[in-house]
């Protein structure tokens, strides 16, 4: 089975069309050139992979409790709300 990890960096690579290899911990989801629209369908993907919800408002990104500042950020909250879910 594929780590958390591995498995959002390849969502995302399908969403910037980059190979997994383009996507680094670092990098944030402008530098991939993932706009509003790929991160919703991310987000998505994210939810359906992991089967959890991402309290992820489009509309309002700030205030979401989800920080999609970088590809690490993003890795930390999915992992979270995965243990939350398994306790």
């Amino acid at each position: 089975m594929m780590s958390v990890t591995d498995k959002i960096i390849e969502i995302i690579a399908e969403q910037a069309v980059l190979e997994t290899s383009d996507v680094t911990l670092e990098s944030t989801l402008e530098d991939l050139g993932i706009d509003s629209l790929g991160l919703v369908e991310s987000i998505f993907a994210i939810e359906e992979e992991f089967d959890i919800t991402v309290p992820f408002n489009a509309n309002e990104p700030s205030n979401s409790d989800f920080d999609i500042s970088s590809v690490s950020k993003i890795i930390e909250g999915v992992t979270r709300l995965v243990n939350e879910q398994a306790a």
